[in-house]
């Protein structure tokens, strides 16, 4: 420790032992005063204390009787006011010492909010690596462990506004306000932290979710500011201290670039089914060798509406039931896939439509066969990560070396308009003659039409795109051996990071994704190959389809005009040893769904949340 701040302690220690003594001094005269006047009145003052007082007091200079009154009443008043403008001296430097102490403490509490910070920030970047390795090995996935990604973001932008503004508040206390320009080559730079501070500031302020959900545009441009926050946070702190984080960052680096690479490319679109409940179907071509799970996501832009929007759709289709192609479920809500229905449902609809795309993404395995029930909850566009689900099942049950358990489907909609979205269960071709291997049961509810509307139903109409030479089928980035070629760019990257601060990273992961492409080349004119003999001539076209294609899927739907689903009766009255209950949808409804499961009622529920807080 400094030898100067010990001096400085013991300085202080030592001038509060006499202040202390001082203030007890003081006290005792001034009850001493006190004491005087209670007992001038009585006879012993009288006749014992004042005689005694006046003969010492008593001299050539000073009446005995006036000596005594200025010993007894004036003396110690003076006494005490002169010693207090000592203890208040004293008081003086004590309080400077003090405010000193205080503003050192200041210091203290904001490096350690800085430091803290920064162990959050360390764990920002997983939940939004959608490639990453990490997520599956615990069983998580960046699309439902995002919310622990918006958790850390408020942490870590309280932390560190809260440590921004100590130091600022330090800095005016200590007359050292130029502080806020220094900009060090070594050591902490202030400056390039507040500029961190700033870009991190306006990324938090558009996570208000009023401003997320009416100006999602401004809210996904502004994100891209991490890039800024990123670099001057690093200037602020240094590379060296960057170490602490730099895991999680790296990883998603990485994966941004791999995202980066895939959607350089159009994939090809081949259809849209377009229904009357604002909703569209979008059917893309895959290379047979692209495989995924249900509960999938895909990331969709569409340079004609925005060439930086990209924006998460639940995956429909089944990789094994589909092998050709991949299908997304649009809602029609906000902006851009308003502009994306319009675009579609016009009669003038394109005859091509550019689309790049990220992902698949999704869990690394499903345990849905493991279940003798699965019952899945859903309100509104909630149905759709649930059709991925069915579409699987379907081809499930073809095999007969599987057991599938029994499907309810219990979906809720405002409108009849939208039960049109059940036929979405069932893909346009490619599907079983009999799908009556699958115990398949659907209680749909209409909750604001009491009775079929009929006046402005539309048929579901099919739009068919031309194919493009530029336009390819969709095919995992890394190819079938993904994780392995994953890995080694982890690992070689950050081996030559160590010498060349990860110069090598985009070499690596360019050398992996070329490596792939000629083998997806191929794969994509098998693909055109095929859909040339079996698909339909080139050209844009509408075509109505039936709205049960399959009298043993329609038999399975029961529909319900103006009420809501008894959740918890029709929960507690399926029978099983184990049933799996999946919810996804509104808030409400899940937390709804949660309760029944969890109430007690049924030991044999198993309860999922689907949700997507993107």
């Amino acid at each position: 420790m400094d030898t100067n701040v010990v001096n400085r302690r013991s300085s202080h220690k030592e001038i509060s032992t006499v202040q202390a003594a001082i203030r007890l001094l003081l006290m005792v005269v001034f009850l001493g005063t006190l004491l005087n006047w209670i007992m001038t009145p009585t006879t012993t003052y009288k006749q014992n204390w004042l005689p005694n007082i006046q003969a010492k007091v008593n001299s050539t200079y000073i009446e005995s009787k006036q000596g005594a009154r200025l010993v007894i009443y004036t003396l110690p008043i003076l006494f005490v006011a002169a010693m207090g403008c000592v203890y208040l001296h004293m008081a003086k430097k004590s309080k400077n010492y003090q405010m000193e102490r205080w503003q050192s403490k200041l210091d203290t509490v904001a490096l350690v909010l800085g430091l803290v910070g920064n162990v959050c920030l360390a764990f920002l970047f997983y939940p939004v690596t959608r490639g990453s390795s990490l997520l599956p090995l615990f069983g998580l996935t960046s699309e439902n462990s995002i919310k622990y990604h918006i958790w850390l973001g408020h942490i870590v932008m309280t932390i560190f506004t809260t440590h921004g503004i100590c130091f600022i508040i330090y800095w005016v206390v200590t007359n050292n306000l130029s502080q806020m320009l220094k900009w060090e080559k070594i050591g902490v730079s202030n400056l390039a932290g507040e500029i961190a501070l700033v870009a991190g500031l306006a990324m938090w302020l558009t996570t208000i979710p009023r401003i997320r959900r009416k100006v999602f545009e401004l809210f996904f441009y502004t994100h891209y500011l991490y890039i800024i926050f990123m670099i001057f946070f690093i200037l602020h702190v240094g590379i060296s201290y960057c170490c602490m984080m730099l895991p999680g960052f790296y990883l998603f680096v990485i994966d941004r670039f791999l995202r980066f690479l895939q959607s350089r490319r159009n994939v090809r679109l081949l259809s849209a089914r377009v229904l009357p409940c604002e909703t569209l179907e979008l059917n893309l071509s895959k290379s047979l060798g692209l495989s995924y799970n249900p509960l999938g996501i895909m990331f969709i832009n569409v340079p004609s509406i925005s060439k930086l929007q990209w924006h998460p759709f639940s995956i429909t289709s089944s990789s094994n039931l589909d092998p050709n192609k991949i299908s997304i479920v649009i809602k029609s809500e906000g902006s851009w896939t308003k502009k994306l229905y319009q675009m579609l449902s016009s009669p003038s609809s394109p005859d091509r439509l550019e689309v790049s795309v990220e992902g698949p993404y999704g869990p690394a395995s499903t345990d849905f066969l493991r279940y003798d029930t699965l019952v899945m909850v859903s309100g509104g566009s909630g149905i759709t990560p649930f059709i991925s689900i069915i579409r699987e099942l379907i081809f499930v049950s073809t095999m007969s070396n599987y057991k599938t358990p029994k499907v309810v489907l219990i979906c809720a909609f405002k409108y009849s308009s939208e039960l049109t979205m059940l036929d979405l269960i069932l893909p346009i071709s490619g599907s079983p003659s009999n799908i009556s291997n699958l115990q398949l049961q659907i209680e749909a509810f209409v909750t604001r039409d009491k009775e079929p509307n009929t006046d402005n139903s539309e048929p579901i109409k099919t739009v068919r795109f031309k194919p493009h030479a530029t336009d390819a089928p969709l095919s995992a980035i890394l190819g079938p051996n993904n994780w392995l070629w994953l890995g080694l760019i982890i690992a070689s990257s950050f081996l030559i990071f160590l010498i060349l601060l990860g110069i090598i990273t985009p070499m690596t992961a360019s050398a992996a994704v070329f490596w792939n492409k000629r083998r997806n080349a191929i794969e994509a004119i098998q693909v055109q190959n095929e859909e040339g003999e079996t698909g339909p001539s080139p050209g844009s076209y509408d075509m109505e389809l039936e709205s049960l294609p399959h009298q043993s899927f329609s038999q399975s739907i029961n529909v319900h005009y103006g009420q809501r689903p008894d959740l918890q009766r029709m929960l507690l009255e399926y029978n099983g040893s184990s049933i799996k209950v999946l919810a996804a949808g509104p808030k409400s409804l899940r937390h709804a769904v949660a309760t029944i499961c969890s109430s007690g009622l049924a030991d044999k529920l198993h309860f999922e949340s689907i949700s997507f807080s993107w």
